[in-house]
């Protein structure tokens, strides 16, 4: 009997454990901070110093999992009414709404001293300007008030790569805040073709999206224009020489794709088409920025 006892408590920690792992969004954290990686890398001559790569990882990644956790308290209300969101922790009310004050608060703290002692303070600054921009800005002001939410907002999904050269570099160069804009360019086609083929969870939600506000045509001819617009970003990098003829095949192979499915999209609609371009759309980012690490380490000239 006691045996059993002791598996039920630790069966029921592992349970609450997992509970509060997903308020943070893993996968959302992962790929920042992939795109902090990227960012940390692209700004070292060679390798990135062991202990400036760790703690700085796991400080932006500790901060962005407390601005997932805060908006998930903050939209509990917005998660319970839509189908993709309503298993979320705070929606089925499994977690309690003080127990996650305090969980993003410790993991917002740790991620905070993290950065500043071993890190840099800069970095610090930055990322808690970005957990500001999420967690109040986007979240609170911009989400429930503009159909344009997810361009504005975007600004804070787009700063891990600069963190991450901030990490490392200890300013923001040029190259950093390209980095930042094709991750902000990106955005919105990249959300926007979720929201087509979910409109009516969002129209549930009550928020303002632009598929509700202006409708799946104009939302589509928004998705290509900003689809055309990321491919010319997207070539930035080898325009100021921070990469070479590699990443520019790539970028240009890869930017290919996207607009051919923003194109059928824009003229052809289906929901199967948007959650296939929803699908390429993250496979674009990380094998865009993939190509400039490659490139960048490979290159006559590069880290290596």
């Amino acid at each position: 009997m006691q045996a059993f006892h002791v598996d039920d408590t630790i069966a029921g920690w592992r349970q609450i454990a997992a509970q509060y792992l997903a308020l943070t969004k893993p996968r959302i954290v992962l790929l920042a901070a992939f795109c902090a990686l990227i960012g940390m890398l692209l700004a070292s001559d060679g390798w990135v110093p062991p202990t400036i790569l760790v703690a700085g990882l796991a400080g932006i990644s500790l901060l962005a999992a407390s601005g997932f956790a805060f908006n998930c308290l903050i939209e509990r209300g917005i998660d319970a009414r839509m189908a993709r969101t309503r298993a979320r922790p705070l929606a089925r009310g499994t977690v309690s709404v003080p127990g996650t004050i305090a969980f993003a608060g410790v993991l917002g703290g740790a991620g905070s001293l993290l950065l500043y002692w071993f890190v840099n303070p800069l970095t610090m600054w930055l990322t808690l300007a970005t957990f500001v921009g999420y967690a109040v800005v986007y979240t609170v002001l911009l989400k429930p008030a503009t159909p344009q939410n997810i361009v504005i907002g975007g600004a804070s999904g787009a700063m891990p790569p600069l963190l991450g050269w901030a990490a490392v570099a200890n300013e923001v160069t040029a190259q950093a805040l390209i980095l930042f804009l094709i991750v902000f360019v990106w955005t919105p086609p990249h959300f926007w073709s979720l929201a087509l083929y979910r409109i009516e969870d969002y129209r549930k939600s009550g928020l303002p999206m632009l598929p509700i506000t202006h409708g799946s045509e104009f939302t589509r001819l928004n998705v290509f224009l900003y689809t055309l617009l990321l491919v010319a970003v997207s070539l930035l990098p080898y325009m100021v020489r921070m990469s070479g003829l590699l990443y520019l095949a790539g970028a240009l192979v890869l930017g290919a794709v996207f607009l051919h499915f923003a194109w059928r999209l824009w003229r052809d609609y289906s929901d199967a088409l948007a959650r296939r371009t929803f699908g390429y759309s993250i496979f674009y980012l990380a094998a865009l920025f993939g190509a400039l690490l490659v490139d960048h380490y490979l290159r006559p000239g590069g880290a290596l």
